[in-house]
């Protein structure tokens, strides 16, 4: 029986050996694309062109997203520069966050998106924000990683 045991153990032991032995910067590189895709996908859809945004997206700010805090909903403050400042944000931050480029600067972005997307639509928080979050609270608190634009910044102290 005991060897069956230490068997068993050993076995466990090696496995874990081996989950251990993935470099940190792979699972970086996954998360932040993860992180990226549903945001980037968001944001394409808010476009029409170039700097053009489609006119559904200031219309939503403007009269459909509400923000809810302490039990009310309240207009979203300069909807126009919400619309514009979320569009871009969908863009630019995943792309960075891809690049690896500024990824904490993206990451952070990314977290107060999520808590923006939290107050306007509270009932995504445990299977969208939460998660959104938490990605993003990773990349925030690790950065990019070795696989990243960042690792070939010189190091500011």
């Amino acid at each position: 029986m005991n060897t069956v045991v230490e068997r068993g153990t050993g076995l466990l032991h090696r496995f874990d050996a081996l989950l251990a032995s993935i470099p940190p910067s792979l699972a970086l590189l996954v998360l932040r694309i993860a992180l990226a895709v549903p945001f980037f996908r968001s944001g394409l859809t808010k476009w029409d062109g170039f700097l053009s945004l489609a006119p559904s997206v200031n219309y939503l700010f403007a009269n459909e997203f509400k923000l809810h805090v302490f039990g009310q909903a309240l207009d979203f403050p300069f909807p126009t520069l919400a619309a514009w400042g979320s569009s871009l944000g969908e863009i630019v931050f995943p792309v960075l966050l891809v690049a690896g480029l500024f990824t904490r600067f993206a990451a952070f972005g990314v977290l107060l998106m999520t808590a923006v997307i939290q107050l306007t639509i509270p009932d995504g928080w445990a299977n969208f924000h939460l998660p959104w979050a938490a990605m993003a609270l990773a990349l925030v608190v690790y950065g990019g990683g070795r696989i990243s634009a960042d690792a070939l910044l010189p190091a500011v102290r």
